[in-house]
């Protein structure tokens, strides 16, 4: 798979079944911040995926950055790195 880095998070891709996770690291924060980080994450690709083609495994994996972070400040982020890897259509 290639990784697209994000000021706020960093999306993997690798051709596949169709399969998502979202992933927070330890540096992101404590475990509040990073079940938010994993609740905020969720709610941009639930905005997105109907835009994702098919074949395609996707990991999303929040930065210390996302700390403070909502759903609409990574919608087009998330987007953006997406399209960059070319599994969106725009």
């Amino acid at each position: 798979g290639r990784a697209f880095h994000g000021d706020r998070v960093v999306v993997f891709v690798a051709p596949g079944s169709g399969t998502v996770a979202f992933v927070a690291g330890r540096r992101v924060g404590d475990a509040v911040v990073r079940n938010r980080a994993r609740r905020i994450l969720r709610a941009a690709w639930r905005e997105l995926a109907p835009k994702l083609r098919d074949g395609y495994d996707v990991a999303l994996v929040a930065r210390g950055a996302i700390h403070g972070a909502r759903t609409h400040d990574l919608v087009p982020e998330v987007e953006g790195l997406l399209s960059r890897a070319q599994v969106i259509s725009s």
